[in-house]
């Protein structure tokens, strides 16, 4: 491009050296000047393009080079845009100084001058011919020759010639003695000098030169004679032609320069302007080649510090130079290489971390005893699976809440995050106490530890709760205590029932019939009260037998929606008044029990539910589901009665041996039945209902092997 702009410049300098030249040069300037000027365009408009869509990419560097482009333009404009001013100016002022008034009137008259003498001469050479001619006019024609030879050398003609009106030569006299045939004037010169005007004018005559050609008629001699006429050739003097010509072509060429005035103007505006355009056109170019070397280096840092920012720091720049750019560009690769360093030793500590952590939390899934973490405002961080199965609560969907908002939502633990945060707010140090939480499922005795977290630099630091379930545990030591008090009651109290009740009998049959009537009714009255109390004492030391002792189980594969069926029945047949309601779930898989003990337990739960149930008509509603929890599937059987409930002091104690409000009740049936439900593994709890009455849950392993308090299945039973 830079090539083509000189090459304008060149041909525009030519160009001013004359308007012939000018034209020449004016096409082949305009199509090189176009050609360059779309090239450059199209270049420009292709790089344009790109960074445009660079910049919509919001590629890197591509602000940058639109910045660094827009400064190099104004700054290759502003230079430019002065100069083609003045230029302008300049040109314009230039070719107006051409066409000054004095050097034209000068050249009007150097032209009248030289017509001014040259037409003297012209006339009296003119004059002298026509002198000549009449002279001839009485001269024969056969010596009109010799005469024609001495006036042409008394007249300093080249040559002159008698002829016909026709232009055939009669007698010729020529200083060129090889010329044979003089020279013949046009047809229209002899027309008219036959119409009597003499021509006289300025011919160019071969390589002779220029000539004044002079033709006159010869004054006719007799009537009738034929026209003759007389030309002369008379040669112009050398220096006055010379002088002619310079002054006639200078004249011409100042005539055709004014005429052109306007269209040089125009056209070196146009050749200018076009250079103008190329030479932004090409600044353009170069500023966004420029500019494009520049950001390139940039660029690739900005690309390799967003792959590091993304993690990859094996990002290398290649060198870009010895500058400071490519100072910049070595000290970015130093830095991913230090990087990359420590992202290595950083795996390999994360490794070993990830390892220990993984070795902690398999560690404290194993642990039966519960285990979170606080931070030091009291929010869950942590918990193990034993946790959640304690307080039967999904504690990972309340990681990062605090112990108050997990009480809100869990109000059953509001007693152990009272007691947490009490210890966490004194700071004691290490802590321990028992908590007693009341829940669906009854009443659970958990013991506390919580000690502050090591490693923390913060004021209040994080703390670490440790609970253990002691419900079971305290749950077994009270069933051991109840059932050698039932075997010890059994022992003493079964040994004097029997001996008491064969006295009252020997009596009654003694002295029935030997008293009176009224002392007989006295005695018959007496001896029933006693036989019948001690009647009911077996069945009360029955009941404590049954308690105390561990009968083996027959377990199999029992439906429990038949067996409920089965034991319904028969209450149904002894009371046509019970209103029963049944929602069996008709799904429910099949347990492994003992189906006479699960017997018993359903008699004593519907016995007790319809005894509670108030009303001549008392009502009993039992359902059966298959529940899905952490630990398992379970098979629940929910037995709702229609009476009052249990009050708040023995609901809490309502499956403990004597805890009963029935009079004459000992207190044992519960307490038989939750000893059932946790020999086949399962749970058993009580409820009160919203309006009236009670409802008792069981909750059966599906196919569960039958076991003596089996730990591993969740507790909900009341202690």
């Amino acid at each position: 491009m830079v090539l083509v702009i000189l090459a304008s410049l060149t041909l525009m300098s030519e160009a001013t050296q004359g308007s012939a030249r000018f034209g020449q040069l004016y096409s082949v300037l305009l199509i090189i000047n176009v050609l360059g000027l779309l090239t450059l365009a199209g270049l420009i408009g292709w790089n344009l393009f790109r960074l445009l869509a660079q910049v919509r990419r919001r590629m890197a560097g591509a602000r940058l080079t639109v910045r660094m482009v827009t400064m190099f333009v104004v700054l290759a404009l502003t230079p430019v845009l002065v100069v083609y001013y003045f230029s302008l100016q300049f040109l314009h002022r230039g070719i107006d100084s051409w066409f000054d008034v004095r050097v034209e009137k000068a050249l009007d008259d150097s032209l009248e001058l030289s017509r001014t003498a040259l037409g003297v001469r012209m006339r009296e050479l003119l004059k002298q011919t026509e002198v000549l001619a009449g002279e001839l006019a009485v001269v024969p024609e056969d010596t009109a020759a010799a005469t024609l030879e001495d006036a042409r050398l008394l007249s300093g003609a080249s040559e002159l010639t008698l002829m016909t009106s026709k232009g055939q030569p009669i007698a010729s006299s020529s200083v060129d003695p090889m010329a044979i045939v003089p020279n013949r004037p046009d047809d229209a010169i002899l027309l008219q000098v036959r119409q009597s005007h003499n021509y006289i004018g300025l011919d160019p005559i071969g390589d002779a030169g220029l000539h004044v050609r002079v033709v006159a008629r010869v004054p006719d001699a007799a009537s009738g004679t034929e026209i003759r006429m007389l030309q002369g050739l008379f040669p112009v003097p050398e220096r006055m032609g010379t002088l002619a010509d310079t002054v006639q072509s200078a004249y011409a060429q100042y005539r055709e320069l004014a005429y052109l005035r306007k269209p040089l103007k125009t056209s070196f505006t146009l050749t200018l302007s076009l250079v103008l355009l190329l030479s932004i056109l090409t600044a353009v170019w170069a500023a966004f080649h420029s500019a494009r070397r520049m950001v390139s280096p940039l660029r690739d840092v900005v690309q390799g510090t967003q792959a590091v920012a993304g993690g990859d720091y094996a990002t290398r720049l290649p060198p870009s130079g010895q500058d400071e750019l490519g100072f910049l560009v070595e000290s970015f690769n130093e830095m991913t290489r230090k990087l990359a360093r420590a992202q290595h030793e950083t795996r390999q500590s994360q490794q070993q971390v990830e390892g220990q952590r993984r070795y902690l939390e398999a560690v404290l899934a194993r642990l039966s005893s519960g285990v979170v973490t606080l931070d030091h405002e009291h929010r869950l961080f942590t918990a193990n699976m034993a946790a959640a199965q304690i307080l039967r609560v999904d504690l990972e969907s309340e990681a990062g809440k605090t112990l108050n908002a997990i009480s809100e939502t869990y109000p059953n633990l509001q007693p152990l995050t009272e007691t947490a945060c009490a210890h966490l707010d004194e700071s004691t140090g290490d802590w321990r106490e028992q908590v007693i939480l009341f829940g669906a499922g009854g009443r659970q005795v958990l013991v506390c530890r919580g000690t502050p977290l090591p490693g923390s630099d913060h004021p209040q630091p994080g703390h670490v709760i440790v609970f253990d379930d002691l419900t079971e545990l305290i749950q077994a030591q009270r069933n051991a205590a109840w059932s050698e008090v039932a075997r010890r009651l059994a022992h003493e109290i079964k040994n004097p029932l029997t001996p008491i009740q064969l006295s009252a009998e020997r009596l009654r049959h003694k002295y029935l019939d030997k008293l009176q009537a009224a002392d007989a009714a006295g005695l018959d009255r007496l001896t029933r009260t006693i036989v019948h109390q001690v009647e009911g004492m077996k069945e009360m030391v029955n009941a404590f037998s049954d308690y105390a002792r561990n009968p083996p189980t027959a377990p199999k594969l029992v439906d429990l929606n038949e067996l409920i069926n089965d034991v319904l029945a028969l209450y149904a047949a002894e009371g046509p008044d019970h209103a029963i309601r049944l929602h069996l779930d008709p799904e429910l898989p099949p347990v492994e029990a003992d189906p006479a003990r699960l017997r018993q337990v359903l008699h004593n739960l519907v016995k007790n539910a319809l005894e509670a149930s108030s009303g001549s008509q008392p009502e009993l509603a039992v359902a059966t589901r298959c529940v899905r929890e952490s630990a398992g599937r379970y098979i629940e059987v929910r037995i709702t009665d229609g009476g009052v409930g249990f009050s708040e002091a023995i609901l809490e104690h309502a499956f403990e041996p004597y805890a009963t409000t029935k009079p004459g009740g000992t207190g044992l049936g519960l307490a038989i039945v939750k000893k059932i439900v946790e020999e086949h593994g399962g749970v058993v709890w009580a409820e009160n209902n919203s309006q009236s009455g009670a409802t008792v849950i069981i909750r059966l392993p599906v196919l569960a092997t039958p076991t003596r308090h089996n730990v591993a299945t969740p507790r909900r039973e009341a202690v």
